[in-house]
């Protein structure tokens, strides 16, 4: 799935900077890792709700490990140097209780943040999950992650107070893109649909043909 280029995306950020964005893929772990050791501590505590250090073996294998349907994440890379470490990730795990739920995070590199990476990387997961039969998103946000609730809330997030310190939003994700509010994060969100569902037509075409072969 790496090299096919049918899977990636690349797009521009606000200020025209250049982005690739695939599918995440076990080879990534390396690359995840690196990404994280250069995470600020607020960054980290921000995704991760507290201080990591590290990422362990066990939780690369996790995130990087997936099923690209119940389990989907992105990640965003240099197109001109694609082996380099990841610039963000976004993903999202359905709720094994409630299959119309996913728990979605976004995680950016200090280096990309404010450039509307992270509204990119959100919107590739809505698209993804919007084909699986997820109608919700719910994301655990810090109290002082103004970016993020400002995108969440752009889309029509509903935003409660969980406990002290950490916001509860849950975001309805449309079958229709274009029902999406009219505003500028659910523009980017309409016209990254247009971009992703090809490529992840494919993307899931190759995982099931991979499991029949295994099988």
């Amino acid at each position: 799935m790496r090299d096919d280029p049918a899977l990636a995306v690349e797009l521009e950020l606000r200020d025209g900077t250049p982005v690739l964005i695939r599918p995440i893929v076990p080879e990534d772990k390396e690359r995840l890792r690196r990404g994280f050791r250069r995470l600020s501590a607020q960054s980290k505590l921000r995704r991760f709700g507290s201080p990591i250090r590290d990422l362990s073996a066990t939780q690369l294998r996790y995130l990087t490990e997936i099923d690209y349907v119940h389990h989907m994440a992105w990640i965003a890379l240099d197109p001109d140097n694609p082996e380099s470490t990841s610039l963000g990730v976004a993903r999202y795990v359905q709720l094994p209780d409630d299959p119309e739920v996913a728990e979605a995070a976004v995680v950016v590199a200090d280096t990309h943040q404010g450039r509307g990476l992270g509204t990119i990387l959100l919107g590739m997961l809505g698209v993804a999950a919007s084909t699986t039969g997820i109608r919700k998103f719910r994301a655990y946000v810090v109290t002082d992650n103004r970016p993020m609730l400002e995108i969440l809330r752009d889309l029509g997030g509903h935003v409660e107070l969980e406990e002290p310190g950490l916001y509860r939003v849950d975001l309805q994700i449309p079958v229709d893109p274009e029902d999406l509010p009219d505003t500028p994060t659910g523009r980017v969100f309409k016209a990254l649909a247009k971009r992703v569902l090809p490529p992840l037509a494919v993307l899931r075409r190759t995982v099931v043909a991979g499991r029949l072969r295994s099988g």
